[in-house]
């Protein structure tokens, strides 16, 4: 594994979150292109790292020659060397095959964990939501708080000598 520097690190893994693992545009923090980055990308093409190919994106040009232009991109030995293991998602010439696209996971939320603790039929008690999201007590009544603002009905009653909360049905 050949040994990288800083800039060359950092190029890598910019490409290899690069949906077509472009290392152009170049981040933010090396946008200027100077000859630290110049460098870092001829080292990485001389060691077999990035490669160059015909690129169709004018984002992604490395560099113009009549009317075509080049980009560069990471090779699968550019990702083996940071630790990405590459897929068969990626063709021989590099081009991310289709694939279908998997619905994202609906984000949980403690405020979400709270919310459907309470709409159980038995409800919630104030050390079942702390137990739940691991809020201090007064987070969580203050949660209970925002719900109401947001128009939940809490309705409040004992069990077992504690107080329970439970969201009225709509």
């Amino acid at each position: 594994m050949p040994k990288l520097n800083d800039t060359q690190t950092l190029l890598l893994g910019h490409a290899a979150r690069a949906e077509a693992g472009s290392f152009y545009p170049l981040p933010s923090s090396h946008a200027d292109g100077g000859t630290r980055v110049s460098q870092a990308l001829a080292t990485l093409r001389k060691s077999g790292l990035a490669e160059e190919r015909e690129a169709t994106d004018v984002a992604q040009t490395y560099r113009e020659e009549g009317d075509l232009r080049f980009g560069l991109y990471i090779t699968p030995a550019g990702l083996a060397t940071i630790g990405i293991e590459p897929d068969d998602t990626q063709s021989e010439l590099g081009d991310p095959k289709p694939t279908a696209a998997a619905p994202a996971p609906a984000r949980q939320t403690k405020a979400a964990s709270v919310l459907a603790l309470l709409q159980r039929p038995q409800g919630a008690t104030l050390e079942d939501l702390i137990a739940a999201t691991g809020w201090l007590p007064h987070t969580t009544r203050a949660a209970l708080t925002g719900l109401r603002k947001k128009g939940h009905v809490i309705i409040k009653n004992k069990r077992d000598g504690a107080t329970c909360y439970k969201v009225a049905a709509a």
